[in-house]
């Protein structure tokens, strides 16, 4: 394998990582907040960002240990952060 590739594939599981623990943190910190207020709006954005995180998580997976083509995972990838980013913009509509 190629020493770039080797250490562009590093950089790209460092920063996922990184995306995973601050998506989590916030994901978790929103749903907090929502059960302390019991707020739809926050439900909502607890949510969205619950899905866009799992995008990332579901297309790490994919890529680095089932091997899906990175096509694939990028699709998957943007699908879910487009549905995560719908459900924000609605929470920012929730009475």
């Amino acid at each position: 394998m190629n020493a770039d590739l080797v250490s562009v594939t590093s950089l790209v599981v460092a920063l996922k990582t990184i995306t995973l623990t601050l998506g989590g943190l916030i994901t978790y910190f929103t749903y907090r907040a929502y059960r302390r207020t019991d707020s739809p709006a926050l439900r909502a954005l607890a949510l969205g960002f619950g899905v866009v995180t799992l995008g990332a998580f579901l297309a790490g997976i994919a890529d680095q240990i089932v091997g899906v083509d990175r096509t694939t995972v990028l699709v998957i990838e943007s699908t879910l952060t487009a549905a995560g980013f719908g459900v924000i913009t609605y929470s920012v509509y929730v009475e």
